[in-house]
């Protein structure tokens, strides 16, 4: 599998004009997975309820879902993308996954960061994995990373890749995901955004770059600038991340014990 994403800088509320810059960018690409930022082509720092309305679509039948459904038939190329869907009177960050016969599923954004959670409720679809020609592929969304369990339900699940569409402000994501990637044994294509957005008063919002692509062995075999737009691609193989042998005599998976893990399984909070 040939995977990559596309970091980038979009202009707050010009779809149209952020989905011609993407498609633009990428329609050289001989990638089979690409993986977009979180907003990528809305912009992230929503002022309103209204503006969150404004600028959420229903997924699939939305302008940005048809596009990048048409840009995979078109170059045979599966695309993970972060955007805002309107679904009923609910709002949500949500991620699509279309390949080559179209749209395949969405994941809606199970933790809400920051001001998310005052415009958007929180996802509803659990973690999924979805099974391709190209390999099995499961989502998270930007601040999933911060809990081990959404990349341990990703793998348990059977992922071979974790597309991560992303729009990180905080430092610790690149240097982080090594230690998830090698817990679980899964590669790991967290696609990030650069710039700034100074929408409301009181510090700008900047947002970190450095997207990269994460090893089942916590190697990161490519990472981008903080600051520069990149198109990056490279091969990794599914195969690798299906062998969650640690030593001949320890298998990742086999060796867990979840009778042993009372207070992760009730839901226990120790205070």
């Amino acid at each position: 599998m040939k995977a990559g994403f596309y970091q980038y800088c979009p202009v707050f509320g010009k779809t149209e004009e952020n989905l011609r810059r993407v498609l633009s960018a990428v329609r050289d690409t001989d990638a089979d997975l690409l993986v977009l930022p979180e907003f990528f082509a809305t912009g992230y720092q929503f002022v309103s309820r209204e503006e969150v309305a404004g600028l959420s679509e229903k997924i699939p039948d939305g302008q940005t879902t048809q596009a990048l459904s048409a840009l995979s038939q078109k170059k045979n190329l599966h695309i993970v993308a972060g955007l805002p869907e309107k679904a009923g009177e609910q709002f949500y960050n949500s991620a699509v996954l279309t390949g080559p016969d179209g749209f395949i599923g969405v994941y809606r954004k199970t933790h809400l960061f920051f001001e998310e959670k005052l415009f958007f409720s929180p996802g509803d679809t659990g973690f999924q994995v979805w099974d391709t020609v190209i390999g099995r592929i499961g989502i998270m969304i930007c601040f999933d990373w911060y809990f081990p369990e959404s990349m341990r339900t990703l793998a348990l699940m059977g992922a071979d890749v974790v597309a991560h569409p992303s729009n990180l402000v905080l430092p610790h994501c690149p240097n982080s995901m090594p230690v998830l990637c090698r817990e679980n044994r899964v590669y790991a294509v967290t696609a990030n955004r650069i710039g700034q957005e100074t929408r409301k008063e009181g510090p700008p919002l900047r947002f970190i770059g450095q997207s990269q692509i994460t090893a089942p062995d916590g190697t990161i075999l490519v990472r981008a600038l903080a600051d520069n737009e990149a198109l990056l691609t490279l091969d990794i193989d599914p195969a690798v991340a299906r062998n969650k042998a640690v030593t001949s005599l320890n298998n990742l998976f086999e060796d867990r014990r979840p009778e042993m893990y009372r207070i992760i399984s009730e839901n226990r909070i120790l205070r």
